[in-house]
Formats: structure tokens, sequence, C-alpha cells
């Protein structure tokens, strides 16, 4: 049974960047066809993908995020790393990292980490 673990800072002050890591276990970031992605649900608002990283280390972002955003993996820990530069308030969120099979669509979910933006 694979598992996601979301860690990270709770709080981030504006314009900083936001560092989260994403820990897998019960199976590899490598294994084909596997998509990793972060997305995230602000308060009272739907989920946004904000971007993904496969199996070989291909790279996707929202456009609306690419700007600000940066997927990276780390192998030999099997941990999926997530930036977000220049942050505001409305990056608060509760962010999340998924499992796709084939594709974006996650069929595994971490926990959820919340992060709160504030000076």
């Amino acid at each position: 049974q694979v598992q996601l673990q979301e860690s990270g800072p709770g709080l981030v002050k504006p314009s900083q960047t936001l560092s989260l890591t994403c820990t897998i276990s019960g199976g590899s970031i490598t294994t084909d066809y596997y998509y990793w992605s972060w997305i995230r649900q602000p308060p009272g608002k739907g989920l946004e993908w904000m971007g993904a990283i496969d199996y070989v280390g291909g790279t996707y972002y929202s456009p609306s995020l690419k700007s600000r955003t940066s997927i990276s993996r780390d192998t030999s820990k099997n941990q999926i790393t997530l930036q977000l530069t220049s942050v505001t308030p409305e990056d608060a969120a509760v962010y999340y990292c998924t499992r796709g099979s084939g594709s974006f669509e996650g069929d595994y979910w971490g926990q959820g980490t919340q992060v709160t933006v504030s000076s």
C-alpha cells in the first residue's frame, strides 16, 4: 500500500519561498507511468492542480503558476519537493501530494499539510 506524507513549514512570510516535501513509502517514485502531483485547496475554494513530476523526472506545471513553481525529486530518498516562490496570502492553502497512474488524476493522496502566509 503506497503512502504519501507531506511535510514543511506551516507558516511562511509574504515574498518568501515555500518548500514542501512529499515522502512516499510502499512504492518507488521511478516506477513506470506514475505521475506525482501537487494540489492545493485554499480556504473555501476548490482544488487546484499545481504541477507534477513523472517517473522519469519530467515536469509539468499549471500555466497560472508556472512562473513561481518548481517540482523536483530525490530518488535516493523517494521524495518529491515543491517550491513556490514569492508567496502571498492567496497562497495559503492545504497542500496535497498525489500519485496518478498514467495520468495526473490522483489515486493515492497524502493527508495534506496546512500552509499559512503571514508576516
